[in-house]
Order: C-alpha cells, then structure tokens, then sequence
C-alpha cells in the first residue's frame, strides 16, 4: 500500500480516538450499556466500511482476509475482557474513570501491537519456517485453554505489579481521573496511571496468542496490522457492553480454544493440505455462534455478577 494510505489510517484512527476521549467524555461519567453499545456499533460500521474500502483497493482476496482476521482478533479480544473485570475489581478503579483508563490503555496497545505486527512480518519474511513455529505455539495455547480449570490471575504476585510498586512513587489514593499529580513539589503517579500500565502488559500477554493467529490467514502486513488495529478499537466499548454478563459465556473459552487449536494446526499442515480462508471464516463464525449460544442458554435467568454480589452481601465494601 501506498505511503499517503497508511498515513491516512492513522490520522483516521487518531481523530476518532480523539473525538470519543474528548469530544463525548470532557466529564467523568459510567458508561451505560446503551452508549456503550452504540459506540460498538460505531466501531463495527467503521471498520465493515474499512473492509468496503480494501475491497476496492486490493480485491475481495484481501477483503475476505481482512474480514476473517477482523473477526479473529475481535472474538480473541472477549477474553481480554475477563481480565480488565479482574485489574478493575483488584484496584476497586471508580465506574466514572473506567473508560478513560482503557481508551489511554487502547492507545498504548496500538503502538506495542503495531510493533510486534512489524517484528513478525519480518521475521516471516526471512525465516518462513517461523510459520510452524506459531502453528505449534497456537495449538499448545488452544489446547491448554481448553483444558485449563479456569485458574485466575494472581495480580498481587504479579511481577510487573510488584516493580512499579518498589520503583515507582505513587500515591495510596485516587485523586480524580489524574495520572499524575504533585504533592509537596513531588511528581507522583497515582493508582489510575498503575492500572493502564498492567492494561498494557496483560494486553501485551494476549497479544503473543492473537497476533500470530492472523498470520495462518495472510502475509501481508498491511492486512494484519489493520484487521488487528480496527478489532483493538471496538474492545473499549465491548467491554462496557459485557462486563456485567462476561460470567454468562461460560463455554466461550472453549470455543476461543477450539479456534486458536484450529488455526495451529492450519499452520502446520499449510504446506500438506492449503485450508481456503473461506472455509476458515465459516470454521471461525459457526465455532463462536454455538458456544455463545450454548451459554447463553445454559445460564439463562442467571442475574449479573454485581446484582448477585449485592443479594449476598448488600453492604458495599467501602462502608465496612
């Protein structure tokens, strides 16, 4: 793709990144369920538009694969979200902060993912046997999900937790939607600025596994970095839109499983029998409709996560 293109990507991405930290959250609010849906919306209207546009530019090869490892990262990124409800319940981060906390922790992601996007196009480009290397990584991940008892991250033992605590000035307190702030002519990060650093690792974590599942559909590196950009974008207001019933997708992971295992092992045997990217979009799509569904259906009438809490024990933790 042309230079002025991917310029005119990233201006695009950036005056929209704008508009919705700046032009529609100047305060401080939670985020309701309604407006977090229509911005997902939003977001999934850009990029299918995307899409319409690499259709025209690059024909309906590059479309079906831009569309497929859309799709990919967008269901990858739903386990993300089980980890920013962890990381917000840990740091007990206010409803009203929660959003800017992942819009600055999305931008963050844009640029780590861009670089390892570059890193393995590269490393792809000389050493092509790297390929079965991410097929066998993927198939190993996709098969110790699916096999995992569900352990939770352990954030009070996590390293990167534990370095900025000891080497990092920071206040016990929140103090507004401040990163920074200064006390006694003192500069220190405050809790927020904390919690979009361990965003951006645990995002970094699933990004080893989502990444390199998009190269078992193309190459081209444009295509990877785009699908994988536009899928990041919509994850802020996804999250909004399921945390409260995350806990209802209890076969999701399954199914996330059975996906990464799949595109392993197409990676593997790519030279032995060439799966069609069409095939795989409809593998991906039918995998992902019936475990949601199956979920849905077995935990239907189940209250959310909050409202059950509250039934047990009704005292919010600060008032105790």
């Amino acid at each position: 793709m042309p230079l002025w293109f991917w310029i005119a990507f990233h201006v695009g991405v950036f005056i929209v990144l704008a508009i919705d930290l700046v032009g529609f959250n100047r305060k401080a609010h939670v985020v309701s369920i309604r407006e977090a849906s229509i911005w997902s919306i939003v977001w999934v209207l850009l990029s299918l538009s995307f899409n319409l546009l690499v259709w025209r530019l690059k024909g309906p090869g590059a479309a079906l694969d831009f569309f497929t490892g859309y799709l990919i990262e967008y269901s990858l990124s739903v386990d993300n979200i089980f980890v920013f409800v962890l990381i917000f319940t840990y740091f007990q981060v206010p409803r009203m902060y929660q959003h800017r906390v992942l819009v600055w922790g999305i931008i963050g992601a844009l640029v780590m993912r861009g670089l390892m996007i570059w890193l393995g196009v590269a490393l792809v480009d000389r050493f092509h046997w790297i390929l079965y290397i991410f097929g066998a990584f993927l198939l190993i991940t996709g098969l110790r999900m699916m096999f995992s008892k569900g352990e939770e991250i352990d954030l009070e033992s996590n390293f990167v937790l534990k370095f900025c605590r000891k080497w990092m000035r920071i206040t016990p307190e929140y103090h507004g939607q401040q990163f920074i702030v200064n006390i006694d002519g003192k500069r220190l990060l405050t809790p927020l600025a904390l919690v979009i650093v361990v965003i951006n690792i645990m995002d970094l974590v699933f990004a080893v596994d989502s990444i390199p599942a998009v190269f078992a559909i193309t190459q081209d590196e444009f295509i990877i970095y785009t699908s994988n950009i536009c899928a990041v974008l919509g994850l802020r207001s996804l999250y909004f839109v399921l945390a409260h019933i995350i806990d209802r997708f209890i076969y999701l992971k399954t199914g996330l499983a059975i996906v990464l295992s799949f595109v392993g092992i197409k990676m593997i045997l790519a030279d032995v029998y060439h799966v069609p990217n069409w095939a795989s979009l409809a593998v991906i799509i039918s995998v992902l409709a019936v475990t949601i569904i199956a979920s849905m259906r077995a935990t239907r009438g189940r209250l959310p996560k909050e409202i059950r809490e509250a039934a047990v024990d009704p005292v919010p933790p600060a008032a105790k």
